[in-house]
């Protein structure tokens, strides 16, 4: 890849469409990697080092420059702010050595607004005319004109002098220092749009082009997905945003403003029935605005700046029609060229498409849906005690294809993980954006509209696990921010520390010189990551908090080694601050993190071993979750059962010894396989235990009736409550029958569950 090559893409259309996501331009070296990947030594290519690392995604695209470094930089609102162009800008400032400060000290000017390079003055004529083609000595004639590179903000651009620019078609703003654009530009004609590597923050002003076809945004940090739907709202003949098609987005758009509409006229009708006719004439104009932007709600919430947006002109033309009026999704009526080039993009990905699949292509971008009454994997009840949860099955994604290629059912698919839900104490809160990773990519997904929000690509990678973290950042200016940063890890060793809703990485903590098996942040302390790695190594780091540069400087605080690889680790739920559990290649260990304790690298404390009978097993753990705060549930060391097991009762038997058995609360029936690596979760608040097979099944295991019988607890297996029977989804014309369910997560409410199979699908469920 070109260093600092910065590009952008737009919201993933069909993830088997042929133009459905970005071709890169490095160089793919990502190699296939069959189910031993755990029992292999695998080392990261030393020929990986230094390369680009590329987002895709609804808004900005990032790429790695030289290691460390992403283009832009800039701090945040109110600081000395510095924009580092690179090779992709086409100029270069230039940093005064030896001069301390978060931001840097460049030759500059300083004013109340911050930091301003040494910028020109307002346009002229001359300047225009010079730079202007065809060239000529009447404002008036010119075309094109190209404006980028000459440092200038937003009071440089004058209306009254722009606005003689009449059949101005073309305008190159980029590598500027523009935050906003005039509102009355006078450019009426202007066609393509380049303002890439700027300070935007808003784009609402764009409207002021309405025969703008092609637009370039990328390399503005505070611009996000949001901003890509308005330019998509309010544009309405927009074919290109960052040299994409903008066909994908306008017809989420429209999807979106078609359900917000509905809501919102849905909550008008409730909100006048609870009003008196006295109060009706009164308080719809004052109050129903707030109450339809407080209330409707729909689509995730990085989405929520674009939804509430809509909502508040949706509800205001609502108010003044007196509810008698709101057109249908409120969007300008698309241009022939942009309808026809979207219906045969539509048309040429339904083919690829058997007649019997429901498919819709748009908002929902999903592989293929599979309503429940369609479905071969109706929820098969196990357990007669218990009622079978009824989980609907939404979407089955491809969206991890390598080379982005349809024909892909072979990228293994390892780890996904829900974001945490941002309303912090909110009985309700709860979250449906889920992370997952496989090959090169890590994927965002809105589990209720299918949606992939997010596409983080590292060429060469093979990502196998991700972990959320949420921090509380403080900006220059003294505002809390909370910001949701995703790590993620695998082949390379390294991990990659992901601001989502920004669309950037901010960092990689060069971690282990071996692949890294998982991941796992602490649940009390935010900033403190566990590593586990093939070096046989768990690194405690503590990542910080990222700078007023969006940047991590990560610490090393523990070093713990293991006789074996560890496949999994859990700090254990009652002291998470004292204890870590790993499931290993060789067993399941335990470690003394107690960062008060001087030595800084430790060995293992304790191994758990698993009694069977006369035998006591020292098989691999290759699941391993906390069901509540005392019991474990674990899976590897014996052939087809996940055992239960108490830590307050074994850790009250250890005494001195070095080696303990567990003190086992109950053993539940699961698949009789021998092959390993299918990882367990479990779902504490609801009392749920689960795991995938090699058959596409999930086991769910509603285990509250068994932890609360007196003891003794039954010897026997206990039954699963339910066996989700895999939905075999069609792909590429044929029935996908059997896949293996590597890894199985639900959110803390058990409202969605995710699964990862073998052959490159996410599947998810919705419960009702």
């Amino acid at each position: 890849m070109l260093p600092g090559w910065v590009t952008s893409a737009l919201p993933l259309a069909d993830q088997t469409g042929p133009n459905a996501l970005t071709t890169t331009l490095s160089k793919d070296l990502g190699s296939r990697h069959h189910r031993s990947r755990h029992c292999s030594v695998l080392e990261a290519s030393a020929q990986a080092q230094g390369r680009g690392d590329l987002w895709e995604l609804q808004s900005t695209r990032w790429a790695r420059g030289p290691p460390g470094r992403f283009l832009p930089v800039v701090a945040t609102e109110g600081l000395a702010r510095r924009h580092l162009l690179g090779s992709a800008g086409r100029g270069h400032q230039h940093r005064t050595p030896g001069v301390s400060g978060s931001a840097g000290r460049w030759c500059c000017q300083y004013s109340q607004r911050g930091l301003h390079f040494l910028a020109m003055g307002p346009l002229s004529a001359r300047l225009l005319m010079q730079r202007g083609r065809p060239k000529s000595d009447r404002l008036g004639k010119i075309r094109s004109l190209d404006l980028s590179g000459l440092k200038l903000h937003s009071e440089h651009l004058d209306p009254k002098l722009l606005s003689r620019l009449k059949q101005l078609q073309e305008l190159d703003l980029s590598n500027n220092q523009l935050e906003t654009l005039p509102a009355n530009l006078g450019l009426s004609h202007l066609r393509i749009l380049r303002c890439a590597n700027n300070q935007l923050g808003d784009v609402t002003a764009f409207c002021q082009f309405p025969q703008l076809e092609e637009l370039s945004l990328e390399g503005n940090p505070f611009l996000t997905v949001n901003d890509n739907l308005k330019v998509s709202f309010l544009l309405p003949k927009l074919r290109k945003v960052n040299g994409k098609d903008a066909s994908s987005t306008s017809s989420q758009v429209e999807n979106l403003n078609r359900e917000l509409t509905s809501r919102v006229t849905a909550h008008w009708e409730k909100f006048m029935a609870s009003l008196s006719p006295e109060e009706k004439a009164e308080k719809a104009q004052a109050d129903f605005v707030r109450s339809a932007i407080r209330d409707v709600r729909y689509g995730p919430e990085s989405l929520s700046e674009f939804t509430q947006w809509r909502v508040q002109m949706i509800s205001e033309e609502l108010v003044a029609s007196g509810g008698t009026q709101v057109h249908e999704a409120d969007i300008p009526e698309r241009s022939p060229k942009a309808t026809v080039t979207q219906e045969s993009r539509a048309s040429s990905v339904a083919l690829k498409r058997p007649d019997d699949i429901p498919l819709n292509l748009s908002p929902k971008k999903r592989v293929c849906t599979s309503p429940l009454a369609q479905v071969e994997g109706s929820p098969v009840a196990s357990d007669s005690s218990q009622p079978a949860l009824k989980l609907e099955p939404l979407h089955f994604l491809q969206c991890h294809s390598k080379n982005n290629s349809p024909q892909d059912l072979e990228t293994q698919l390892w780890a996904c993980a829900f974001e945490p839900a941002w309303e912090e104490g909110h009985a309700g809160a709860t979250s449906q954006t889920v992370a997952t990773c496989g090959g090169e990519a890590v994927c965002v997904i809105d589990c209720q509209t299918g949606i992939v929000l997010h596409k983080y690509k590292t060429p060469g990678e093979e990502f196998f696990s991700v972990a959320w973290t949420a921090l509380t950042v403080v900006t220059q200016a003294g505002h809390k921010k909370r910001w949701s940063v995703l790590a993620a890890a695998g082949l390379r060793g390294q991990v990659r520390l992901l601001h989502v809703r920004a669309g950037f990485c901010c960092g990689v903590i060069r971690a282990h010189k071996r692949a890294i098996a998982t991941l796992c942040f602490s649940p009390t302390h935010e900033t403190h990551l566990f590593t586990a790695s093939y070096d046989k190594r768990i690194i405690l780091w503590d990542i910080g908090v990222p700078n007023h540069d969006y940047e991590f400087q990560a610490s090393q605080l523990l070093t713990l080694d293991t006789t074996s690889t560890p496949l999994r680790v859990c700090p254990v739920a009652s002291c998470p601050d004292a204890y870590l559990l790993a499931g290993c290649e060789s067993g399941c260990c335990c470690w003394d993190v107690r960062l008060d304790q001087p030595q800084k690298r430790r060995v293992c404390e304790v191994e758990f071993v698993f009694s069977e009978g006369s035998e006591v097993s020292g098989r691999r753990v290759d699941g391993l979750a906390f069901v509540n705060e005392d019991v474990v549930a674990s899976k590897g060391n014996s052939f087809g059962t996940i055992c239960l097991w108490s830590w307050s009762q074994t850790w009250v038997g250890r005494g001195s010894q070095s080696t303990v058995a567990v003190v086992v609360l109950a053993r539940l029936q699961w698949s009789p396989t021998e092959l390993a690596y299918f990882s367990l979760s479990t779902c504490p608040d609801k009392g749920i235990v689960l795991c995938g097979d090699e058959e596409g099944n999930v086991w769910i295991y509603d285990v509250r009736h068994i932890l609360m019988q007196q003891p003794p607890l039954p010897a026997a297996l206990q039954a699963p409550t339910q066996i989700l029977k895999w939905p075999q989804p069609r792909a590429l014309g044929q029935t996908v029958t059997k896949t293996m369910v590597n890894t199985v997560v639900a959110n803390p409410t058990f409202t969605y569950l995710t699964a990862l199979t073998d052959s490159n699908i996410v599947a998810i469920w919705k419960r009702h």
